[in-house]
Formats: C-alpha cells, structure tokens, sequence
C-alpha cells in the first residue's frame, strides 16, 4: 500500500512545490494523504488488536493499562 501513496511512513513528503501544483494535483495529492492516513490507522488498530489480545491471554484488563 504505502508504494502507491506519496511516500512510505518513514519518509517525509517535499511540500515546497505545493504552490505550483494545479487543481487536479492538489487533489491527487489530497487523495495520496487521504489513502496514506488509512492505511496507518489500519496499522495502528492491527497494533492495538494484537495488544489487546496478548494482555487478554495474559489475564490482564487492556482498559486499566
């Protein structure tokens, strides 16, 4: 997924050409960050899920934590 985005998690975006790009790259670039953004949070739940799991298995409460 983050090949088809504007840049993997680690890598930060040049934003200085922002104000030279037309409507419809702004868009795809909106887009791009949009897509971007889901993905991450997907990763983030996967993250809390495991979590979760593995302090359930261990008797624990993940809401006190």
């Amino acid at each position: 997924m983050a090949n088809e985005t504007a840049g993997t998690p680690g890598e930060t975006p040049d934003l200085s050409h922002l104000g030279c790009l037309t409507l419809e790259e702004s868009l795809a670039a909106w887009e791009r960050g949009e897509a971007l953004a889901k993905h991450c949070q997907a990763k983030l739940d996967g993250a809390r899920a495991r979590l979760d799991a593995a302090i359930g298995a261990e008797g624990g409460d993940p809401e006190s934590s």
